[in-house]
């Protein structure tokens, strides 16, 4: 026997390489304490070649663990849970390469390359299993938590938390299914969790702007959310304007865009007076320059037009569709098919509607300029049909507005080309007039 194995073969007092179905049922417990402590020797995955055969019968111990507490039911006492835990971290937690962390020194597409192609983890092949030990474990219906909540303390909770920036796909959805159990089950845990996410996210958009867990944590909070009493608690309104929303501005929104999106409406629904408040927000901190979230941005305005009550539309209205208008009349055609989408929707329909004498007159100039010069032909044809429901809606101050914007394009055109024959006679004069010799020419 290898000295792996003779260095932890006897635990209490009974070898471990031993099967279940070996031994007495009332020696299967020690057998079972004894299994966990031989699999918390950890081995190198890096070097495939190392400890091959060790690895191996580690990895059979493991499933026996998981079979066992899968098909049997165990009674897990305290020293179970101890031991069950011990494992757990020893094989779990660890702290991951600096070169997980260094985005800032990256190009945009050395990151972006990196996002789509994901690292593995070496060791998944021992991780996995004793991932999937962990949530039967925690999952258990015998696990006591005023026993367990000694062990999976703050610390343990932690440290799991930590490993959501695993770059391995694989570990994060095993973690997002562990946390989610655990806050269910330890309700004396709850409001530590939070401010374990609540952490993360502030260090992510206010300091690193780099990590891998955050669509995966937001999509566990999004669960927790619904379950939130009425009304909602200031201290979830505080996580709501500090860490949530900041969530916005981080270049990579796109890859927790539809997590964050379910949040945010989430809260809305809940709490509607909210809305007016992440409308402006959104506006505060709209991208500008950066087309793929400006498209991304429009995409959530509309989830949250669909919940938003009319008194708090109508206090953002004019704000908002200011941005819009901007959006109508953007060169990047996504973005601008992206703004015109929204008439497709019923329920913002009914909102312009009732509203339509502040709203018309600020959007028709924007459907005007694009009926006339934009150069995709997609957005021309969801100009028009947009420009038709506005008609539909009220003709005579669609038309009203229409004339308006013509002479004020009329009048505009009539300044331009009266300033460029002032600059044309400017320069006539120029070309003509000889420079006196002592004149001083300065560039």
């Amino acid at each position: 026997m290898h000295f792996f194995f003779k260095k932890t073969s006897v635990i209490a007092g009974i070898e471990p390489l031993l099967a279940f179905k070996d031994v007495p049922s009332s020696e299967r417990t020690n057998l079972f304490i004894s299994k966990l402590s031989l699999c918390c020797v950890v081995f190198d995955f890096t070097d495939p070649s190392k400890n091959v055969h060790e690895k191996e019968l580690k990895r059979a111990t493991l499933l026996e663990l998981l079979e066992f507490v899968s098909e049997n039911p165990l009674k897990f006492t305290e020293p179970l849970i101890q031991a069950s835990c011990k494992m757990c971290s020893i094989n779990l937690f660890r702290v991951f390469p600096p070169n997980s962390h260094c985005s800032r020194a990256r190009s945009p597409t050395e990151n972006e390359s990196n996002e789509n192609e994901p690292a593995f983890e070496p060791a998944w092949a021992h991780l996995q299993i004793v991932y999937d030990f962990l949530l039967k474990f925690v999952t258990s219906s015998s696990l006591e938590t005023k026993i367990a909540k000694k062990y999976i303390n703050h610390s343990f909770i932690s440290k799991i938390i930590d490993l959501f920036d695993s770059e391995d796909p694989r570990e994060r959805d095993c973690l997002k299914a562990i946390l989610h159990r655990i806050y269910g089950k330890f309700m004396i845990h709850r409001p530590f969790i939070r401010k374990c996410m609540s952490n993360v996210f502030y260090r992510f958009v206010f300091e690193m702007e780099k990590h891998n867990g955050i669509a995966e944590l937001l999509e566990i909070f999004g669960s927790v959310v619904t379950g939130f009493a009425l009304p909602l608690k200031e201290e979830h309104k505080i996580f709501f304007w500090r860490a949530l929303l900041p969530l916005h501005r981080p270049k990579s929104l796109r890859v927790y865009f539809q997590q964050l999106a379910y949040c945010v409406t989430q809260f809305v629904e809940k709490e509607p007076m909210l809305a007016s408040g992440v409308i402006m927000g959104l506006l505060r901190c709209w991208p500008i320059t950066n087309s793929q979230k400006e498209a991304i941005f429009l995409g959530e305005v509309e989830e949250i037009l669909e919940v938003i009550s009319m008194s708090e539309f109508q206090k953002i209205m004019v704000p908002l569709f200011s941005r819009i208008k901007s959006c109508i009349t953007s060169y990047h055609f996504q973005v601008a098919e992206r703004a015109l989408f929204l008439w497709n929707n019923d329920q913002i329909v009914n909102l312009i509607s009732h509203n339509h004498q502040v709203i018309l007159p600020v959007i028709i100039p924007a459907l005007e300029i694009n009926a006339q010069s934009h150069w995709n032909q997609a957005v021309l044809n969801l100009t028009l049909n947009v420009r038709k429901i506005l008609t539909e809606m009220d003709d005579t101050l669609t038309s009203s507005c229409i004339c308006n914007f013509r002479e004020e394009q009329e009048k505009s055109n009539l300044v331009a080309e009266k300033r460029r024959q002032v600059w044309e006679h400017l320069e006539n004069t120029a070309s003509l007039q000889p420079f006196a010799e002592n004149t001083a020419v300065f560039w």
